[in-house]
């Protein structure tokens, strides 16, 4: 397909500023599909972002410069990252180029001319949209989409998709650009709407969840009469987005009167979590879940419903399922050394944290385990390896919902807060009240200077079935490289 095709009389040369970042560099990968000319810079990446943006093979300038726009480019995408003081936004506006954000790009390159699936909500976008990219992928529907990390099933986090077919977005609330405050969603031109759940996030850019439900209640008018609004019925304010619908809403979850309901059986021979679908009250198809946790449950039934409402039959969703890989740093197992298991998460938010622990403890301290020889054990301590890294958890507004989520575990390191000096101290999370508070509930609790002295005390304390879970929505100073050269890999399993 040419570049012309994709975007009208659009551009072919494009400039992704902040290409780094997770929508990105999906978003360079659709305009590479596309066939336009793409650079972009960044500063340094890491994994999985810095192998994200080099398999895109385009000219990538790795520190932001007025000279990086010397190729002159027909439009530059602005990363939401990006604000201004950064030497090529300043030079964007000096020179009058024509920039866009990424969500306003994406609306008229991609979205206009396919049937925009938008996966919104404060958990479980990236693993929902994936999921439903995955089913409607096997079921021969073709489906564009643009995931919030690497899905495993696929070699990019975004494919472009024929015009005319699904395309599954991850819709995030955040604010689309330092000149467009508005949610990205309000962008994406939705024809199926899902909500999983609304919680206060984002701490600054919201001062409420108040503020939050008024941008789902927004967004909801842009999805046309002949469409659909899908919603948690799980999710108290999710379900109370219905009154603000304009379009036929369908309900999935646990809960007893949803219109697609996913109810757990046990597990198969596999190992795999056994679960049955209804809809409407009556069987509709029963299901392997290869992923932990009672929320992905959710996530599942969720993308069952998108993929049964685009034309997925559900015998091909009970035959793909199974071998979903699931998307990187979602719960995914990236080292096994020594008897211990190594798992990595993006939770970041005091529900997810909580979720995520409870997943991790069911599936490998719970049950019964094979060491690789033969023999079978029982799971040991859950370790928990955490970085307060966003805007909101570096704040103290979550510090009681944090203790409730950590005391579940049986060993928590808090390592330092992420740019503290975002916050005021008086505004700061209390590490070392979080510790004193864990204590009443029995678990053992650190504050670490560095990722490199957790990292020495897992090593020297960690003992055969012990479960690692280092929960971060970054880099967290290396931790993950740490661990594995502590541990010299005896089998490392995210190559």
């Amino acid at each position: 397909m040419l570049a012309s095709q994709i975007a009208g009389t659009g551009p072919q040369r494009i400039h992704f500023v902040g290409i780094g970042g997770t929508a990105m560099v999906a978003g360079a990968r659709l305009a590479v599909e596309a066939g336009c000319e793409v650079r972009g810079s960044d500063n340094a990446l890491y994994p999985p972002t810095s192998e994200m943006v080099a398999a895109l093979g385009v000219p990538v300038a790795t520190a932001y410069a007025a000279e990086n726009l010397y190729w002159r480019p027909d439009v530059v995408v602005i990363g939401n990252a990006l604000s201004r003081g950064n030497p090529e936004v300043e030079a964007v506006l000096e020179r009058k180029l024509h920039y866009v954000s990424l969500p306003e790009w994406l609306k008229d390159a991609v979205l206009r001319a396919r049937r925009p699936v938008v996966v919104c909500g404060t958990h479980g976008k990236t693993t929902t949209t994936a999921l439903a990219a995955f089913l409607l992928d096997r079921a021969g529907l073709e489906p564009g989409f643009l995931v919030g990390g690497q899905p495993l099933d696929f070699p990019y986090s975004a494919r472009l998709g024929a015009e005319g077919a699904p395309f599954v977005i991850e819709g995030d609330e955040y604010d689309t650009a330092f000149f467009d405050k508005r949610s990205k969603f309000f962008h994406y031109l939705p024809e199926i709407a899902v909500v999983t759940s609304i919680e206060f996030d984002h701490a600054d850019i919201f001062d409420d969840v108040a503020e939050i439900e008024r941008a789902f209640q927004l967004m909801l008018r842009l999805v046309p009469r002949s469409g659909c609004t899908l919603l948690c019925a799980d999710d108290a304010r999710a379900l109370a987005l219905k009154d603000h619908a304009h379009s036929r809403v369908v309900t999935y979850g646990f809960t007893e009167d949803a219109d697609w309901r996913i109810e757990r059986l046990g597990y198969s021979k596999r190992g795999l979590t056994r679960a049955a679908v209804y809809r409407d009250g009556r069987p509709f198809v029963e299901l392997d879940v290869p992923l932990a946790g009672r929320h992905n449950l959710q996530n599942v039934v969720a993308a069952v419903t998108v993929a049964s409402l685009l034309g997925a039959a559900p015998d091909d969703m009970k035959k793909a399922l199974p071998g979903f890989r699931g998307v990187r740093r979602r719960i995914e197992v990236f080292l096994e050394a020594k008897g211990v298991t190594f798992i990595d998460d993006f939770a970041h938010h005091p529900t997810a944290i909580r979720e995520t622990i409870q997943a991790a403890r069911e599936q490998w301290c719970g049950r019964s385990m094979d060491d690789g020889a033969g023999a079978s054990h029982r799971g040991g301590r859950l370790w928990v390896l955490f970085e307060p890294r966003s805007n909101t958890t570096v704040t103290n507004r979550f510090q009681r919902e944090l203790e409730d989520a950590f005391a579940c575990a049986d060993e928590v390191w808090l390592g330092p807060l992420y740019r503290p000096e975002r916050v005021a101290p008086a505004s700061r999370l209390d590490r070392e009240g979080l510790v004193r508070a864990l204590a009443t509930h029995r678990v053992a609790a650190h504050c670490a200077a560095d990722a490199s002295e957790i990292v020495e005390h897992v090593a020297d304390n960690a003992w055969r079935g012990d479960v690692v879970l280092v929960l971060s929505n970054g880099a967290f100073d290396g931790i993950h490289d740490k661990l594995r050269e502590a541990f010299s890999s005896e089998q490392s399993l995210d190559q």
